[in-house]
């Protein structure tokens, strides 16, 4: 899939990961939509960085929601030939604490909305192809003590990815990124102790990502299914 005139929205792209991955993307030749929740003033920085990329709202925790993002994305910016799922949230609980509400919420977001966004691009794909690139975890590689509830979602989105990969062939391919330790100069504690197991012994860079995703988004259609970490080689030890 060249990226030549190609749509893919992206979501969660108003900060951080999703923020860079909007930019670079776009930078890359591809046509970007924007997804954002709440923060709609950096959604709109965002597409000012991406040749003016249509910035869409969208609760991704709600199924409904999911389903209008996706009929006005179809409507105003044309089918799509790619979903890049970033939308994600983190939170850090002992497990003996986390409480029904805090599952929830994680995985609302983290796996229920990246399987139904998934899905409703898979029906816009069908008949042209496309490409999708979930965006997971080495928190659903590696086991992180204080994060069981969001290591399972993002376990569950490499499961999704390896089962979708299946479903959908051979019109779309699905596969997914799983970063590591990724800088944004707020590093705590813990990070810093990830950062230094870790073989290439520095963080990864938002950029590191993008390049890996649009590796996904380009890529011969004969690979799917597939789990890219960026991680520095930290998945390995």
């Amino acid at each position: 899939m060249s990226s030549q005139r190609k749509r893919v929205l992206v979501t969660g792209a108003a900060k951080r990961i999703g923020r860079v991955l909007a930019i670079e993307l776009s930078r890359h030749g591809f046509d970007v939509a924007i997804h954002y929740n709440q923060s709609r003033e950096a959604a709109e920085q965002v597409s000012r960085e991406a040749n003016g990329a249509p910035i869409f709202q969208a609760d991704l925790s709600k199924v409904p929601e999911i389903r209008r993002l996706f009929h006005e994305v179809q409507s105003k910016f044309g089918a799509l030939d790619g979903l890049v799922n970033n939308a994600a949230r983190f939170t850090r609980f002992d497990p003996l604490n986390i409480t029904e509400e805090d599952w929830d919420f994680i995985h609302d977001v983290n796996l229920k909305a990246t399987f139904f966004c998934c899905q409703e691009s898979a029906r816009q794909m069908q008949s042209a192809g496309g490409r999708i690139v979930n965006i997971s975890s080495l928190g659903g590689i590696r086991p992180w003590a204080d994060h069981a509830h969001y290591c399972a979602s993002k376990a569950g989105v490499i499961m999704l990815t390896k089962a979708l990969a299946k479903a959908f062939a051979p019109s779309i391919t699905v596969n997914s990124v799983a970063p590591g330790v990724i800088s944004f100069h707020d590093e705590d504690e813990e990070a810093r102790s990830m950062i230094a197991a870790t073989p290439m012994r520095k963080a990864g860079t938002p950029e590191n990502v993008a390049d890996a995703v649009y590796f996904f988004l380009t890529a011969p259609d004969f690979i799917t299914g597939q789990v890219l970490a960026v991680d520095g080689g930290l998945s390995q030890r």
